[in-house]
């Protein structure tokens, strides 16, 4: 059986790791949304509210009846509360909400959620103990703060695309996926579970602020940034990131093909045939090697163009070399090692017909993170949501007729 067979998301509700905790998810886009994902995936109470409008990201890319792509894997396993806060009724009910919350999570931009009228001191004014979580771009205070920020703009500006910058120009690029805004939600899910362990212990909640400039620099430093960290020895020529990236082609394809350690290097040699590298001054230890990258990756890329991926994977991997194919998204879903870990899934969403999903990375052997809902319509789960807080179908009515929630 498979690990997360999401055909049983509806009827298997084995306990997982966040079993009992609750988040209101005030967040939209990528960042906060994926963060929060992780949390309900592993078994959090997640209540997405979101304005009667809904999540921008429900309006972007490729759609099937009304659910996109990015919506489905950034908000599934939530519940949707579909919420007009700008109407008094619809504070009350946010107010009703936050009383049985452990984690409130928002990534307006700095100043919004206060004017609001829901900034920390208010809601902890509600729940003394609660995980308070505020994402930004910058950070509350300084030049940027003020900014609308996409992930682009972080990319830019912590050295992400300096460090990618074309080999040959050395103009900086841009990497063609969202690196900056799931590194955010990767460190965000982390700190508020540390952040919830933290109040098992001492009974108080805190306020967590991450900032994507700040995550991102943090993210890079170990050595994208390394040439940095002695003082007064750092290293101004971005040899590394200037240098041929590890992709060789071959005859029918691409490959890649990495060797470290001495072991690995003398591996590598004997793979493709030159075992005189293993002697040559330029190649003798890690650090030589590393000085003289553009000409040990020139080297071995003329080798590897002589033959087939199969026959250098074959070579490399019996030395030992870690080595794999370069692989197409498509191939990706097909590959073997992919499939015996059973990653990927499909399911049918009420909306959205045959969904593709990976299951949660993290595999608990006693409280599975799973797939637990299928990505929510807006304000699907409005009845239910009000319902719990005791409010019976002549007020839902009422709200309804108000505009407080539902689209109409």
């Amino acid at each position: 059986m498979e690990r997360n067979n999401i055909n049983q998301m509806n009827n298997e509700k084995r306990p997982g790791p966040l079993s009992g905790v609750r988040v209101l998810d005030l967040t939209s886009m990528i960042s906060g949304p994926v963060a929060t994902m992780m949390l309900a995936d592993q078994g959090a109470d997640v209540i997405k509210v979101e304005p009667l409008s809904g999540d921008l990201v429900r309006g972007a890319g490729p759609n099937r009846s009304g659910i996109t792509s990015m919506f489905v894997s950034s908000n599934r396993s939530k519940r949707s509360l579909a919420l007009d806060l700008k109407k008094d009724e619809g504070k009350k009910v946010l107010v009703e909400l936050i009383a049985e919350a452990d984690v409130f999570v928002q990534n307006f931009r700095p100043g919004t959620i206060d004017r609001m009228g829901f900034g920390e001191d208010f809601v902890r004014s509600i729940r003394g103990d609660i995980v308070y979580v505020s994402i930004s771009g910058f950070g509350d205070e300084g030049p940027f703060a003020h900014q609308r920020v996409y992930d682009p703009v972080i990319q830019s500006m912590s050295g992400l695309a300096a460090i990618q910058a074309d080999g040959e120009t050395g103009r900086p690029k841009m990497i063609r996926t969202i690196i900056p805004d799931k590194t955010t939600a990767l460190t965000a899910a982390q700190a508020i579970t540390a952040a919830l362990f933290s109040r098992e212990r001492t009974g108080e909640g805190q306020h967590l602020k991450l900032a994507m400039l700040d995550t991102m620099v943090s993210y890079l430093w170990p050595e994208g940034m390394a040439g940095l960290t002695l003082v007064g020895r750092e290293v101004k020529a971005q040899r590394a990131q200037m240098s041929p990236d590890l992709i060789f082609q071959t005859t029918d394809g691409y490959i890649t093909a990495g060797a470290v350690s001495d072991k690995e290097w003398h591996g590598m040699c004997r793979a493709l045939g030159h075992e005189e590298w293993i002697e040559d001054t330029r190649f003798l230890t890690i650090n030589d090697r590393g000085i003289n990258v553009n000409e040990r990756l020139s080297l071995t890329a003329q080798v590897i163009a002589t033959n087939t991926s199969a026959f250098w994977l074959e070579r490399l991997d019996k030395e030992g070399v870690p080595s794999g194919p370069v692989l197409s998204r498509e191939e990706v879903l097909d590959h073997p090692q992919v499939k015996i870990n059973e990653l990927v899934s499909e399911y049918e969403h009420p909306i959205a017909g045959r969904i593709r999903q990976p299951r949660p990375a993290a595999v608990f052997d006693k409280t599975p993170s799973m797939i637990r809902r299928h990505a929510p319509g807006l304000g699907e789960h409005n009845g239910e949501i009000l319902n719990a807080l005791g409010y019976n179908d002549v007020q839902i009515q009422e709200l309804r007729d108000l505009g407080v929630i539902d689209l109409v």
